[in-house]
């Protein structure tokens, strides 16, 4: 899966994926609301009551957070991808 941003389009890339036997699906672009990683992130952020004031601190917050993180959201994200796909195959082009 990639939003076929031109790093993610390599040449270099394209020939490793294919040979290491991996199949691309087709990724609208600018879809970070049907990427896992970017759901699980904005989890970590909005659990916290005050954004973190350095960069030492956003680390140490965001360490915190994921030893704290439930795995049954991780499951839920996991789970939630084949509606999210079934759903975006469904919409017109």
């Amino acid at each position: 899966m990639d939003d076929n941003a031109r790093p993610h389009r390599a040449a270099i890339v394209d020939d490793f994926l294919e040979s290491e036997g991996v199949a691309r699906m087709e990724w609208p672009a600018y879809s970070p609301d049907l990427n896992p990683i970017e759901n699980l992130w904005m989890s970590l952020v909005y659990r916290r009551s005050a954004p973190p004031a350095t960069l030492r601190d956003l680390e140490n917050a965001q360490q915190e957070e994921w030893r704290l993180l439930d795995s049954a959201v991780v499951d839920h994200l996991v789970t939630s991808m084949i509606a999210l796909c079934t759903l975006c195959m469904k919409v017109p082009r």
